[in-house]
């Protein structure tokens, strides 16, 4: 039985971590936040059409940064949509029942 011996690591040797340091500022970040502090400025100065279109270049921006939760949010749309479809249902079923029971009221009081 031969044994070798495995090459060990030198502990000298420095594991170089990968980390992510800043490079300086975020401009998406901060152009949106600025698209959407002007669109709230020019909305609130009765500048609708030109707040509207600031603030939706502010979303844009946002969306643009932010695109794993704009991932997962249009991904988790369709489970909301099936629950406010179901509440929807509910209510309607709720709505029929007021209405059936308006109806018999009426015809026991108009006797």
């Amino acid at each position: 039985m031969v044994v070798v011996p495995l090459a060990q690591r030198e502990m000298d040797v420095a594991v170089r971590r990968n980390v992510c340091e800043p490079e300086g500022p975020n401009w998406v970040r901060i152009a949106a936040g600025g698209s959407l502090f002007a669109g709230g400025l020019l909305l609130l100065t009765g500048r609708v059409r030109a707040g509207l279109a600031t603030a939706a270049a502010g979303t844009v921006l946002a969306a643009i940064d932010q695109q794993e939760t704009v991932k997962s949010v249009w991904n988790a749309l369709p489970g909301y949509i099936d629950q406010v479809q179901h509440m929807l249902g509910k209510v309607e079923e709720t709505v029929a029942e007021v209405a059936a029971q308006r109806e018999r009221l009426h015809a026991i009081l108009t006797r």
